[in-house]
Parts: C-alpha cells; structure tokens; sequence
C-alpha cells in the first residue's frame, strides 16, 4: 500500500523528545512522504511547522491516509496504538521496547502476520556502524560484558532501567550469541524513581555462554561498552565512540613471558544510526522482506527484560 508512483506516505506518532528525531529523518528520505506528525500535546505544532506537514491531534486521523507510522509515544501506549494501526492496514516501526507486556508483543506479532505489515521495533543499536563492524568477527561467543550507564533524568522513567536501557543490549547480545536462555540472575535498586534505576544481569546460555549486563541511569559519566570474549580473541565495543578493538593471540609465539598478540582498533563514522534504521522500514515495506528487528525480535528482548525485571522485583520484597 503506497501513493500514486511509489511514494511511501509516512506519519510519527508521538513527537516527544525521540519522536521529533523520527519525523526529521523521514523528512529526507527519497520516495517517502511525511504527511503528518501526530500527538496530543502541543509540540506537535512546533514540530510540523518546522517540517511543513500537518499536525494532527488524534492518530486516528491518519488513517486512510498514510502506509507507515513510526510511534514513539510512552511504552504503555505502544500497544494500543501500534494494534490500532495493523488493524487499518498501516506499516508500523514501533520504538522499543516493542510493548511494556509479552502478551502484547505477541499480539502485535500476530495482527502484523495477519494482516501481511511490516512490525519493526526500534532497537537503534542494531544500525550503529561499530555493532555493524562486528559482522563476521565473532563465531563463538565465550564470556560477554556490557556496561550502559547514563545520568539521570526524567524522561524514560515511566519504565525500569531495564526497559528503558539495558533492552538494549539484550537485544545485541541475543542476536550476537544466538542461542537459547537457560538462566537468568539478577539484582537492582530503585535510586531516584519508584522503578528500577540500576540493575545487573547474569545471563546463561545453551551454547555456554555466559553474558554479564549492567544498566544505570544514575551514574556520573555515560558509557555504552561491549567486550565479547572467545577462544583465542577479544573483541570491545565502545558504542558511543563508534571504535571497535580486536585482540587475537599472534600466530607466532613470543620469546619472551607474554603471548605475541594482533591488535587492531579501528574508529567509525558516526553516521546517522536513526535514519538508516527509517531507510530500512522502508526498504522492508518496499521490498518484502523481513525487517532487520522483526517483532519477534523484540518480542525476545522483552522476555528477557521481563525476566530480569520481575526476578529484582521479587529479591526486594
């Protein structure tokens, strides 16, 4: 379902903080049309009239009208609003996490499916180009490390730490390993909000890996760093600078104490990791394949999330 001569007609749901960002990118892309930005509240004028599209205050406005929505309203309100959507036949990139519920998600999954749409679910480090870089490095995954930490603020805290942030790497670390959770360990405290601001995660799987998650919306400095361990290889991410180190034993050995190592630490573009993750939604929708984070995807990383979330909830009370 698209215009007259393959223009992809588009409109953002919720245009908060994140959202404007959204409505900006698809106000570049070629052979799409942002038609409307959509929200209850009044930024919704100042975003329009900065892209010249209407602005409307109910979604349902919209509909008849446009393919594909981005939404990025407050978690509670993906559910409602991404069904409403499937349901009238509209392409739907959903912010994570996909639904605050698994039963949710799942019946996102299953509308999408019916209806033949496109369900992506906006996991934005899956289009940072040091993650991308990452693509046929690692083959067995032994050990792997995060750390996502961030001052506090009041946005995001409608939901935990968890979902907020760590969701994040979950989702990385599952399309990374590959494998079945067998077990899940976790702790977390409640600093400046009634949800969780800071939380840890051990995290077992089939294959034997076993991955270490911490997530902290009150610390003093930001970081988003990955180190992935394997036989023979260490791999780190630093996710914000976008710089990749890989250390491998050498393939002569030393003479002296110490392995002779390979160290190569390679620095990548910025790049715009929002607009490519827009790009392919569209190229999704266009050329009917899957998405690169489906619901099912997110449906995963909320499992998780939830797991984790629910066994802190029970070591507190």
């Amino acid at each position: 379902m698209t215009s007259e001569g393959g223009e992809l007609r588009a409109a953002v749901i919720g245009v908060g903080y994140l959202g404007r960002f959204h409505a900006q990118k698809w106000a570049t892309l070629p052979q799409c049309r942002l038609v409307a930005v959509a929200d209850p509240g009044d930024a919704r004028h100042a975003v329009a009239a900065e892209l010249g599209v209407e602005a409307v205050a109910d979604w349902r406005e919209l509909i008849g009208r446009v393919d594909a929505v981005s939404i990025a309203t407050p978690t509670p309100l993906h559910h409602s609003i991404a069904l409403g959507c499937l349901e009238e036949g509209i392409h739907v990139l959903v912010e994570k996490p996909i639904t605050t519920t698994v039963a949710e998600a799942r019946d996102l999954i299953r509308s999408a499916a019916a209806r033949g749409r496109v369900l992506q679910v906006g996991h934005l480090e899956r289009f940072n180009s040091a993650v991308l870089a990452l693509e046929g490095l690692v083959t067995s995954p032994r050990f792997i490390d995060s750390a996502r930490l961030a001052p506090f603020r009041s946005r995001g805290t409608d939901v935990s730490v968890v979902l907020d942030l760590m969701i994040h790497d979950i989702d990385l670390i599952q399309s990374i390993v590959r494998s079945p959770l067998v077990d899940v360990d976790a702790i977390g405290a409640s600093v400046f909000s009634d949800e969780l601001d800071i939380a840890n995660a051990r995290l077992r799987f089939a294959s034997g890996c076993v991955a270490n998650v911490t997530a902290s919306r009150v610390s003093l400095k930001v970081e988003r760093k990955l180190r992935l361990f394997e036989d023979e290889a260490y791999l780190s991410l630093d996710l914000q600078q976008k710089v990749l180190t890989v250390i491998r034993k050498g393939a002569t050995p030393s003479a002296g104490d110490l392995p002779q190592v390979a160290i190569d630490e390679r620095s990548y573009e910025q790049g715009d990791a929002l607009r490519a993750e827009i790009a392919a939604f569209a190229a999704s929708i266009r050329g009917g394949q899957p998405p690169v984070v489906g619901g099912s995807e997110g449906l995963a990383a909320l499992e998780t999330a939830t797991r984790i979330a629910t066994l802190v909830s029970g070591a507190r009370h």
